[in-house]
C-alpha cells in the first residue's frame, strides 16, 4: 500500500485508536474525528505532537459541523465511530439510531461532497442475528435482534447505495468480538471490575452458556488494513468481510481465564439470566462463530485463536490497572 491521507471516524477509541496506531507506524498520514464521548485522547498520546497527524474533536451527529473540513484531500475514511455498547440497545434504541445511523449518512455525505471515493466501515457480526448456520457464512440472511445489530445493517446498505449511485468504493468489516489493550467494556472489562469489588462472588449476565468468537485487536487490525489495500489496489470495488478467529468461548470459560489470572481462590458465581433462554440480556446474541473462510481465501489469517486472544487480553487489561 502505498503512502495515503487517512481519516478516521471514532479514532480515540478502542479499535480506532489501535488502527491509528498502525496507520501512522506504516507512515501514513492520519486525521482523526473524535467527540470523545467513549474514547480517549490518552490513546492517542504518542501522536499529539508528531507531523502527519491531526486531531479534530467533533461529533458526527451534526451534520454541517466543522470536522467537514478534514475530508478535503483524503484518500480514505476508515468510519470506526460508533456507540460500542450492544446492551444500552434495549433500553435506549435512539442512541444507536443517532451514533450509527445518522452520524453514518452525515460522514458518507461528507465524504461524497469532499470527494473521496474510498470508505471503510465497522460493521459487526450483530447484523445475523441469531444464526441458522454456524459458523456463519457473509451471504446469511440478516435479521439482527437487537438496535445496535439493526444500526449496523442499516448503515451497510446506506454504504452501498452510495456505492452504487455515486461509485464510492466500499468495504464492510463484520467484526467478531475484539479485544485487547485499551478495552473498555465487555464482558472481560465487567469481570475484572466486578470482582476487584468482590473477590469472592462473581455476577454473570445470563447462563453462562452463551458462546461466542473473539478477536485479539491485533489480529483484527492485520486484517483491516490487509483488506483495505486489496480494495485500493482494485481487486473489489464494494464487498464485506467477516472479521474473527475460527474457535470460540462460552462466558463460564471467561469467567474462569479472568479468575485464574487473578490469582483468586474458589470464586462463587452467580448466574443471572435476563431471558428464558438464559441470555445476558434481550437481544444478546448467545451463539456467534463467523466463517472467515472468504477473508482466508485473500490469503489472511488470524494468529491466535479465541482462547489465546482472551487470556492476553486479560494480562494486558490487568497490566493497564483496569
Amino acid at each position: 500500500m502505498g503512502k495515503i491521507k487517512a481519516v478516521v471516524t471514532g479514532g480515540a477509541g478502542f479499535l480506532g485508536s489501535h488502527l491509528v496506531d498502525a496507520l501512522m507506524m506504516n507512515g501514513h498520514e492520519v486525521s482523526v474525528i473524535d467527540n470523545l464521548s467513549s474514547g480517549s485522547l490518552d490513546n492517542l498520546k504518542a501522536w499529539l505532537s508528531r507531523p502527519g497527524f491531526s486531531f479534530v474533536r467533533g461529533d458526527l451527529k451534526e451534520r454541517n459541523g466543522a470536522w467537514r473540513s478534514v475530508l478535503r484531500g483524503a484518500d480514505v475514511v476508515l468510519h470506526f465511530a460508533a456507540n460500542p455498547e450492544v446492551r444500552i440497545s434495549s433500553t435506549e434504541p435512539r442512541i444507536h439510531f443517532d451514533e450509527n445511523v445518522v452520524a453514518t449518512f452525515n460522514i458518507l455525505e461528507a465524504a461524497r461532497r469532499a470527494d473521496v471515493n474510498v470508505f471503510v466501515f465497522a460493521s459487526s457480526s450483530t447484523v445475523y442475528g441469531d444464526p441458522e448456520v454456524i459458523p456463519t457464512p457473509e451471504d446469511h440472511p440478516k435479521r439482527p435482534i437487537s438496535v445496535y445489530g439493526a444500526s449496523k445493517l442499516a448503515c451497510e446498505i446506506l454504504i452501498e447505495t452510495y456505492h452504487r449511485l455515486y461509485g464510492i468504493r466500499t468495504l464492510a468489516l463484520r467484526y467478531a468480538n475484539i479485544v485487547g489493550p485499551r478495552l473498555t467494556h465487555g464482558v472481560i472489562v465487567d469481570f475484572i471490575k466486578k470482582l476487584r469489588n468482590n473477590p469472592r462472588e462473581l455476577e454473570i449476565l445470563g447462563d453462562g452458556t452463551q458462546k461466542k468468537s473473539y478477536l485479539h485487536v491485533s489480529d483484527a487490525i492485520s486484517a483491516t488494513l490487509h483488506l483495505l489495500d486489496l480494495l485500493l489496489r482494485g481487486a473489489f470495488s464494494c464487498d464485506a468481510f467477516n472479521v474473527g478467529s475460527e474457535d470460540w468461548l462460552n462466558v463460564i470459560e471467561i469467567a474462569n481465564i479472568v479468575v485464574e489470572a487473578m490469582g483468586l481462590p474458589e470464586v462463587k458465581y452467580t448466574f443471572r439470566p435476563m431471558t428464558p433462554d438464559g441470555r445476558g440480556w434481550p437481544g444478546d446474541v448467545k451463539l456467534m462463530l463467523l466463517d472467515i473462510s472468504k477473508l482466508r481465501a485473500t490469503g489472511w489469517k488470524p494468529s491466535m485463536g479465541s482462547r489465546e486472544a482472551v487470556e492476553r487480553t486479560v494480562e494486558e487489561l490487568l497490566s493497564e490497572g483496569t
